[in-house]
């Protein structure tokens, strides 16, 4: 492998977390990294690149060059009272960027001062690109972590660039004039306007870095072969093919001097010897030749790869991104299947595929290169067309958050649909999916190995299986995410919802010429809770203009909210002619124009949708009129649910509810629980650590935490014997309930471990007198005491902190309902008040709280302000990683919490606040 030319022996206090890649405004990369006393020849070759003005405005005199004493001070740092970092291309300097701890006078100090001098030098040659802007949410995160609250910047007033910089970044400032310079003042402590800056920029950046990886001036295929077949020259050849309207050129190390043309595209042993930029480089070489042919591609300034070879080895997948990102270039790959682009003024197809798909506005991303043939062929079969399409293969680099981010501002695309074995950021993901779908352009997704613990992990990936699919299924759910169960699913949702309204209810007029088929799909909209109206048979003899008149009049009914067409071929049709087949092929495309204009005269936002059978060529007639067609009345309800589904989430997605105030919250008691229980425990370095190491509060401690935020956990006193139990019924008062808290017997009250309403002192001792001669010694089965509280609907009530997809509340009803049938809603903090009743009434047996069968509904009001209160009480503290009530009686008046369980742990940083950068491989 090619050594980077990084710093090979860093100072051991050396803070290699604050390392980072990150994507820069015109979608090239730079690698940050804290400058060390290695960096002295870096850093005087920097400065002599840049220009007599730049090293004006940083030193506000003239400045031609660094003494050693300079060198000196810029390159040794103890990384708490002085930092520096460097951006750096190639393993050279383009940037810097340092803080000073001073005191309130502006002099140097350390220990207690929060407050630091901050200033930039840019090389000029990479102004403009957005270095100064992200090295500054970079050096901020450091300060923070390093007790540092505030900046403060002197820049002369006509240096206008860097007092956008500082201007621009969304955080608290404060700004004066003073002996001819601008002096501001920067709280670190990120905010909304901070947040939302950053986001934006990082939306910006990443978006351009795949819209050039997408939009290509010219491509270069290495490893093409003399002779046809092979994958190098397959793809020279579907690029010309295609009608690539930029450059192909074609290299091979082993190319003849005499050889000047490959597959019709000019010939090059070597990629320096390309004349004139390279935009995108497909690598077509054996796995072991990927480090060299990354170098070269990266010293000759090209701007991104599509690596098609796969690479097993996670160490060297790791070494090529690094490689490549080091360069300044993105990476799709290793494994990839290659990228398309549909748009006239590109036409690229850098791919294995045989054609260039239609042009439509399906976006798609897939991860296995075979998905993304069986589903590109699926779309053609169907007359479907495409954007865009990256198959990524191992992941390794650009993944399906870079496309969402490409995908938010791209016109041409109406509808996501993503193949995903694994997420590598579940909470980013979701944040840009629910983006994406408030803009009208939904995500469909499919998850490959969600029950079959998932796939194995490849690239800087974490396999969905390893999260709970409940979770995960949560998650996608509340960002409006549209999950499919099948690659089949995910077709036909993406049909539907590329070039047809959302549909605004539920209900679904079927019209049609076979009224078996037409039962068929009655049956299927019940299945999957739609409501048929009832149906519009015509007959079958019925002919074009008869559907659309049916057609106009069934979208122009108000009770409408969208229309369901089946057709099959009239039964006069004889198959086996010639002429006969001409006839229906006339009949298929003038049916095609009837339901096109019963649609365009129409001018409503309902869906039309198709289930034909035996009507060949009638999927594609009608695609070119954006309706889509299905080969069954199952596959066209199936899609039109997932549709009216979504247009649920949309109606209320802007109306997400409130996070209740509560004015008896004691948060600094919580926190002190907390923090007495995790005294001495370090921080985890990560996710994997976070998840274990959890420590379980005493049942007082526990008990205390709940109080904290309101929620009361029934009294509960130890009996381990006779005298015991007395005392404690006698201290609680009667009834009381006795029942053993062994983890062996906690959830078994099959095997007699629970005793309710025990009035008097005589009950108590003879149940805890059978409880032992059933279940043995009364010291193993941890016998307590507890009040009778008012009886009702017994549930669990579950919270837990999942390092990747961060906390989750859980609800459920107590026993086989839960543990047996999986009857179990999930909800993602923050819980809002709607969130609340929908978790509760998202259950299936929802109906036993309120009212089932003649009983007396429950007092769902005290149960949704039980779940608020936790959710508040997780979200405001993170050291919390479980909380198990169960369980919780939900009476007609009020809830009783019965049994509590709290575990903690030293939380990891949260995601979303420190500075933007590409994932660590």
């Amino acid at each position: 492998m090619r050594p980077l030319t990084e710093p090979e022996s860093p100072a051991p206090s050396y803070p290699d977390h604050w390392e980072a890649d990150i994507v820069l405004r015109d979608g090239g990369t730079a690698r940050l990294r804290p400058i060390t006393a290695d960096d002295a020849d870096r850093l005087v070759s920097f400065f002599e690149r840049v220009s007599e003005e730049s090293k004006y405005y940083r030193f506000f005199a003239p400045y031609p060059r660094l003494s050693a004493r300079d060198v000196h001070r810029f390159t040794h740092h103890d990384f708490v009272d002085r930092v520096g970092l460097a951006a750096t291309v190639a393993g050279e300097f383009i940037a810097t960027v340092r803080y000073d701890r001073i005191d309130e006078r502006g002099r140097a100090a350390s220990g207690d001062a929060d407050r630091a001098e901050v200033a930039f030098l840019v090389e000029d040659a990479h102004q403009g690109r957005g270095l100064a802007s992200a090295m500054l949410e970079h050096i901020a995160a450091c300060a923070r972590e390093r007790g540092i609250r505030r900046f403060a910047a002197e820049v002369l007033p006509a240096n206008s660039k860097m007092i956008k910089v500082f201007t621009d970044a969304g955080y608290s400032q404060r700004r004066s004039f003073t002996d001819g310079s601008v002096h501001l003042t920067l709280d670190l402590e990120p905010t909304a306007a901070s947040l939302e800056v950053m986001q934006a920029r990082e939306q910006r950046a990443e978006a351009r870095s795949v819209g050039r990886l997408l939009a290509p001036g010219s491509v270069a295929v290495v490893g093409v072969g003399r002779r046809p077949g092979g994958a190098g020259r397959t793809v020279v050849e579907r690029l010309r093919a295609a009608g690539f309207t930029g450059t192909v050129h074609a290299v091979n190390n082993a190319l003849p001097e005499e050889t000047t043309e490959l597959g019709g595209a000019p010939a090059h042993r070597r990629i320096a010897d390309v004349p004139g930029p390279v935009d995108l480089a497909v690598l077509a070489v054996p796995a072991d030749q990927l480090p060299d042919v990354v170098a070269e591609c990266g010293e000759h300034g090209v701007r991104g790869l599509v690596v098609l070879a796969t690479e097993h080895s996670a160490q060297r997948q790791r070494y090529l991104v690094q490689l490549a990102r080091a360069h300044g270039m993105r990476l799709i790959g290793p494994g990839a299947f290659g990228i398309i682009n549909t748009d006239p003024a590109v036409r690229l197809n850098a791919s294995l595929g045989p054609y260039l798909p239609r042009r439509g506005g399906i976006g798609l991303f897939t991860q296995s290169a075979a998905i993304g043939i069986a589903v590109l062929e699926e779309l053609d079969q169907c007359g479907a067309g495409l954007s865009d399409f990256v198959s990524a293969g191992d992941r390794a680099d650009v993944s399906g958050n870079d496309l969402l981010q490409h995908w938010y501002e791209d016109e041409r695309t109406s509808v996501a649909l993503m193949y995903l074995e694994s997420l590598g950021n579940p909470r980013k993901f979701t944040r840009l999916a629910r983006r994406a779908a408030l803009a009208g352009r939904p995500v469909v997704v499919v998850r490959g190995g969600r029950h079959s613990g998932g796939a194995p992990p490849r690239g800087h990936t974490v396999p969905v299986g390893r999260t709970p699919h409940a979770t995960v299924s949560a998650l996608l759910r509340q960002a409006g995410v549209v999950e499919a169960d099948t690659v089949t699913d995910l077709v036909d949702t993406g049909l539907l919802l590329a070039r047809q309204p959302l549909p605004p209810g539920d209900r679904v007029a079927v019209v049609g010429n076979a009224e078996s088929l037409g039962l068929v799909a009655h049956d299927a909209c019940r299945a999957h809770h739609l409501q048929p109206l009832p149906s519009r048979g015509l007959g079958p003899a019925a002919r074009p203009e008869d559907f659309r008149a049916a057609v106009a009049e069934a979208l122009a009914d108000p009770g409408s909210d969208a229309v369901l067409v089946t057709a099959i071929p009239t039964v006069s049709e004889d198959t086996a002619t010639d002429a006969t087949r001409s006839g229906r092929a006339e009949h298929v495309a003038a049916l095609s124009e009837a339901l096109r204009a019963a649609v365009a005269d129409a001018a409503v936002g309902k869906p039309v949708l198709v289930a034909h059978l035996a009507l060949d060529g009638l999927a594609t007639e009608l695609a070119t009129h954006g309706i889509p067609a299905y080969p069954s009345a199952e596959r066209a309800v199936r899609a039109l649910a997932q549709a009216a589904r979504h247009a649920d989430w949309v109606r209320s997605a802007g109306d997400s509810g409130r996070v209740p105030e509560f004015d008896d919250l004691d948060a600094p008691v919580a926190t002190a629980v907390l923090n007495a229980a995790l005294v001495g425990r370090p921080a985890p370095s990560g996710p994997a650590d976070a998840a274990s190491g959890a420590v379980e509060l005493p049942a007082a401690d526990a008990q205390a935490l709940l109080g904290a935020y309101g929620i009361s956990v029934v009294p509960t006193l130890p009996a381990p014997d006779a005298e015991t139990a007395r005392t404690a019924a006698r201290r609680l008062g009667y009834p009381v309930a006795l029942k053993t808290t062994a983890p062996h017997l906690r959830h078994r009250p099959d095997l007699g471990g629970v005793r309710l309403g025990l009035a008097s002192e005589e009950e108590l001792l003879r149940a805890h007198a059978e409880l032992a001669e059933q279940l043995g010694d009364p010291a193993q089965l941890l016998p307590v005491v507890q009040p009778m509280t008012a009886r009702g609907v017994d549930t669990v009530v579950r919270a837990s902190t999942d390092p990747l997809t961060g906390a989750v509340l859980s609800f459920g009803l107590a026993g086989p309902a839960s543990e047996l049938l999986g009857d179990v809603a999930h909800r993602l903090l923050p819980v809002t008040d709607r969130g609340a009743r929908e978790l509760i009434r998202s259950i299936g047996a929802a109906p036993m709280l309120f009212g089932w069968r003649g009983a007396q509904p429950v007092d769902t009001d005290a149960l949704e302000e039980l779940l608020t209160r936790l959710g508040r009480l997780l979200d405001d503290h993170p050291q919390i990683a479980a909380v198990e009530l169960e369980p919780v009686v939900v009476a007609t008046h009020g809830v009783h919490v019965l049994g509590a369980a709290v575990r903690a742990a030293p939380p990891p940083p949260r995601s979303g606040y420190g500075p933007r950068r590409l994932p660590a491989y």
